[in-house]
């Protein structure tokens, strides 16, 4: 009877460990162009996805908007896109992509446990050439925020078992200015659900149905300068 129980725990303990790892297993990015294979509508992945691994930690937020403490990563879109998609991930986990910035923050703390409840929102700037592009240039632009997401089912669950992980599509919608994806300085807003501090390694994922020749991501403006003109 002992043994039995032993034997109960291990395999109860080797489920929770495989249902761990898999929870962090993110599926291909696809975008919201379907394709008819048959009697079945299979969706299109993102032709262009560049990766971001980061980690928040309490007291370094960028802003602090409707009592919620936002950090922002800054994105360039050198050509007009017909759709672009965000997901977030924390913690950060392993993956396999071609494109991957690594942030220093996320070296120096690659082994930390702790994750949060992604909040993401994809917000478009009025800054439309890297001329533009400067810490002051930034601080005084207007940024409307295109699309924002809270839980996706499309995104694995965290350690804790709960889909707390973030999905968003854009269409660029012509007819709307201020709705259009065209070439430009855009950001993403990331925090939590809930009101407190954010703290934990994560991965943002920027992705496009078409080729972004020169896409810049990075958390300072001076990092994605450095990128965009190299």
């Amino acid at each position: 009877m002992q043994n039995l129980f032993k034997l109960s725990l291990v395999l109860l303990i080797l489920v929770f460990a495989t249902e761990k790892l898999s929870a962090q297993k993110l599926k291909t990015f696809n975008s919201s162009i379907t394709k008819k294979m048959g009697p079945k509508k299979i969706a299109v992945p993102y032709t262009d996805v560049t990766s971001f691994m980061g980690y928040a930690s309490p007291g370094t937020e960028d802003e602090i908007k409707d009592g919620k403490k936002f950090y922002y990563i800054y994105v360039w879109i050198p050509v007009v896109a017909p759709e672009i998609g965000v997901r977030m991930m924390s913690p950060a986990g392993t993956i396999k992509s071609k494109n991957i910035v690594t942030s220093a923050d996320y070296t120096e703390n690659s082994d930390s446990n702790d994750y949060f409840d992604t909040y993401i929102t994809l917000e478009r700037s009025d800054i439309f050439t890297k001329q533009g592009i400067s810490e002051e240039g930034v601080a005084n632009a207007n940024w409307n925020t295109l699309a924002r997401n809270d839980d996706s089912g499309e995104m694995p669950k965290n350690p804790g078992g709960r889909s707390y992980n973030s999905l968003l599509r854009y269409e660029s919608n012509l007819n709307d200015p201020l709705g259009a994806l065209t070439v430009g300085l855009y950001r993403i807003g990331f925090t939590t659900y809930k009101k407190g501090e954010v703290s934990g390694t994560f991965l943002a994922q920027v992705g496009s149905p078409v080729k972004l020749p020169g896409v810049g991501v990075a958390k300072t403006i001076s990092a994605l300068l450095e990128q965009i003109n190299n």
